[in-house]
């Protein structure tokens, strides 16, 4: 026998999952809908019907309170006839919103705003895709959005960076996470956006280069052939700028800054770092570090991490963040299958993703000293076969 708050739930999912059916009117079978309240076998009834029709007293109650209709049906109960409820109607959308509360009522009378827009200005939309998509934007991006799709339907932006749109408060960035939607609603496959190539900045770290007096910061744009000024025989991937453009000499060694999540797209593009046979990758201690390495081994980028154990971690969580940049809670991110990490390193992100975990979550890799990072690159290197610089 379920309770309210049982059935109030199991309503929410139901919300949850059909609500932009229904605003989009193709939900017949959504409302209204009789939610199960539970229904005591025989034995139960008999052997304690007091409670049975506590239970039952208590559903007429709250469903009286709530302005909702109980459906009952009659049960012998030790001879005699006894009616008790067996589901809760819903009627329709709007019932549902009012009895989950929070702020759905008021999402629902957003969603039908921009149902009504959306289908006026844009006749060609679908509904259901649409309005998840639009449901977390506020109002001012929606009326961007708007803007942006009106644009694309009339204007034709080939050869245009995200920048160069001329459309009044709209920022690159902005088009860039929302282009997607533009395309939908301006029935548009392409936008003929162009984007910024993408550069992978490095420092030549081998001490007899440098004896040489020629530059030691570089750069390369992805897809210009453009080639080092020597082989490396030792790559260093590092998320710090700071630690990868003041790493110590290392011989035939080339520090690369990784910048994140961009280094697994990046730098497998670039055949003198793919090719390479002794690729290091140091980076923050957190679950966006080994999905870095989980990924940079995928798309060809044979890394070996240093400092990333829980040795370290063990070693260095006195450093580590409770709080972002912005000063929040660092949360617990999604456990995500990595099959490329190996046991040790698997280990450790399985303690960082665990929910119940009470450690802090991230090391970052400044928090270490680089001559620890030295030592464990020399190690890793003398520990492998060695080559000169070419």
């Amino acid at each position: 026998m379920k309770s309210p708050e049982q059935v109030v739930a199991e309503i929410g999912t139901r919300l949850r999952n059909r609500w932009h059916l229904g605003i989009a009117g193709l939900d017949p079978d959504g409302w209204p809908y009789r939610a199960a309240l539970g229904r005591p076998n025989q034995t139960e009834l008999e052997g304690d019907f007091p409670t049975a029709r506590r239970w039952a007293l208590d559903w007429t109650t709250w469903a009286d309170h709530q302005g909702l209709v109980l459906i009952r049906q009659t049960r012998r109960v030790i001879g005699t006839s006894q009616t008790l409820p067996t589901h809760l109607e819903i009627p329709d959308l709007d019932a549902a919103a009012r009895l989950v509360g929070q702020d759905w009522p008021a999402r629902l009378r957003t969603a039908r705003h921009r149902a009504s827009v959306l289908t006026a200005t844009f006749p060609h939309v679908d509904l259901v895709k649409t309005l998840p998509a639009v449901q977390a934007l506020t109002d001012v991006d929606f009326s961007l959005l708007l803007d942006a799709a009106r644009w694309f339907c009339h204007h034709d932006a080939r050869g245009l960076t995200p920048r160069q749109v001329p459309i009044e408060g709209l920022h690159g960035k902005w088009l860039n996470r929302h282009h997607t939607l533009i395309r939908h609603l301006s029935g548009t496959a392409d936008l003929g956006l162009i984007t910024r190539p993408t550069r992978v900045h490095f420092t030549y770290l081998d001490p007899a280069y440098h004896a040489s007096g020629r530059r030691v910061h570089e750069s390369v744009t992805i897809g210009d052939p453009v080639t080092p000024a020597y082989t490396p025989d030792t790559i260093l991937v590092l998320e710090n700028k700071d630690t990868a453009i003041y790493f110590p000499p290392v011989p035939g060694g080339i520090a690369v800054e990784g910048e994140g999540n961009k280094a697994p797209g990046a730098l497998p593009r670039i055949p003198w770092i793919r090719d390479c046979s002794r690729v290091i990758y140091w980076g923050d201690i957190d679950a966006a570090g080994f999905e870095i390495v989980n990924n940079l081994r995928i798309n060809g980028v044979h890394a070996q991490t240093i400092l990333m154990d829980q040795h370290t971690y063990d070693t260095y969580e006195r450093f580590g963040a409770w709080t972002d940049d912005k000063g929040k809670p660092i949360p617990c991110s999604p456990r995500r299958p990595l099959p490329a990490l190996t046991p040790a390193e698997r280990a450790l992100y399985d303690n960082l993703t665990d929910p119940t975990w009470t450690r802090v979550r991230r090391i970052e890799q400044e928090r270490i000293p680089l001559t620890e990072g030295v030592a464990q690159t020399f190690a890793y290197v003398h520990s492998s076969v060695g080559g000169g610089v070419s």
